[in-house]
């Protein structure tokens, strides 16, 4: 994409960042990091998901390309999840979101409390 076209509603980049603007997605994604997951486990590394937007996370990274389910027979049966060559590749971009928000996270909360410290109402 060129620097002089807009910002579409169907152009690739928006898709990306479509993407990662889902706080789950991201966080999904990097817990799958170290291989294939079995969806109760997955929520005990990641900490503060419900099951049901668990699924609903792992559903939209699947329709994307980005995670693949895998299910095994057995009883009970069980079901894995792990990240697609596709979704590897959005683990360097992730990672250069957190290393960006560790380095300034001080400094964004230190200018949201400045702004609500003027008297104004802070965005939704």
């Amino acid at each position: 994409m060129s620097h002089d076209q807009p910002f579409l509603a169907d152009c690739r980049a928006r898709l990306a960042f479509d993407l990662l603007a889902n706080t789950w997605n991201s966080v999904v994604l990097w817990a799958l990091r170290d291989g294939p997951c079995r969806p109760g486990a997955l929520r005990g590394r990641i900490g503060g998901i419900s099951p049901k937007v668990l699924t609903e996370t792992l559903r939209r990274l699947e329709f994307n390309g980005l995670v693949a389910r895998r299910a095994y027979g057995g009883a009970p049966p069980r079901v894995e999840y792990e990240l697609t060559p596709l979704g590897r590749t959005l683990l360097g971009p992730i990672d250069a979101f957190g290393s960006w928000a560790f380095e300034h996270g001080d400094e964004v909360m230190a200018a949201q409390e400045r702004y609500a410290g003027d008297g104004r109402d802070p965005l939704p």
